[in-house]
């Protein structure tokens, strides 16, 4: 099966079409109609600096549903040593930053220029929202993604103290349970988030999920102000 090129960078090919490692189209543009449209399809870019666009739609697909959310005692007693506070919407750069930073044992992560600018664009038009976990002043850690219906997909996170991320990820499920949000897209597996309840499941699943969800209505604009969502 042929990968895609996009000659029209809002119109993706079905994501079953996608091939065995995910991969489904390259090319295209980071705008927000590309964006928004390939987050309707359960279609997302991750790509390298240097390389061009990737599109991918892998099988399984790794979720969490609000139901789903597990604590573990270890992060419960965590919680209750260290004083955290966690925001929405307070500091998207500095999050985005935070997820850009070079990760132990490597050189830095996939986020690129290109990709920062693109999310921060999304943020402004009231699409992107991320979570803020502080100590006291310090911006501890965090996460950020894209909300469209009761959906909201994850693109990353990042941590400076043990278990902030995770901190963030629990405080994310809780609120978006209260909100009515069906489903959470973590897109491919990592043990980080298996422990706190999420799971794979087939492309099939994945997709049934998301069709409900996003043909909720969005609601957009920051979510830390009063009445906006959470």
């Amino acid at each position: 099966m042929p990968v895609f090129f996009l000659n029209s960078p809002q119109l993706f090919p079905p994501p079953e079409f996608s091939l065995p490692n995910g991969l489904l189209a390259i090319g295209g543009d980071l705008s927000p109609e590309s964006l928004l449209s390939a987050y309707r399809m359960g279609i997302f870019p991750w790509f390298s600096e240097g390389e061009p666009i990737l599109w991918w739609s892998p099988d399984p697909r790794f979720i969490i549903l609000p139901d789903w959310l597990h604590i573990p005692r270890s992060l419960r007693q965590f919680l209750k040593k260290r004083k955290l506070t966690c925001t929405f919407d307070f500091s998207f750069a500095d999050v985005i930053a935070g997820c850009q930073a070079p990760r132990k044992g490597g050189d830095g992560t996939w986020i690129t220029r290109e990709m920062a600018e693109a999310y921060l664009t999304l943020h402004e038009l009231g699409y992107a929202h991320s979570v803020e976990v502080w100590e006291d002043t310090e911006l501890v850690g965090g996460l950020y993604g894209v909300s469209l219906g009761k959906c909201f997909f994850g693109e990353s996170m990042f941590s400076k103290i043990t278990n902030a991320s995770k901190v963030a990820f629990v405080y994310l499920i809780e609120k978006l349970k209260e909100a009515g949000f069906i489903l959470i897209d973590c897109q491919i597996y990592s043990h980080h988030l298996f422990i706190l309840g999420a799971r794979n499941v087939t492309r099939p699943v994945f997709l049934q999920y998301l069709k409900q969800a996003v043909d909720a209505p969005t609601h957009r604009g920051k979510w830390n102000k009063p009445g906006i969502l959470l």
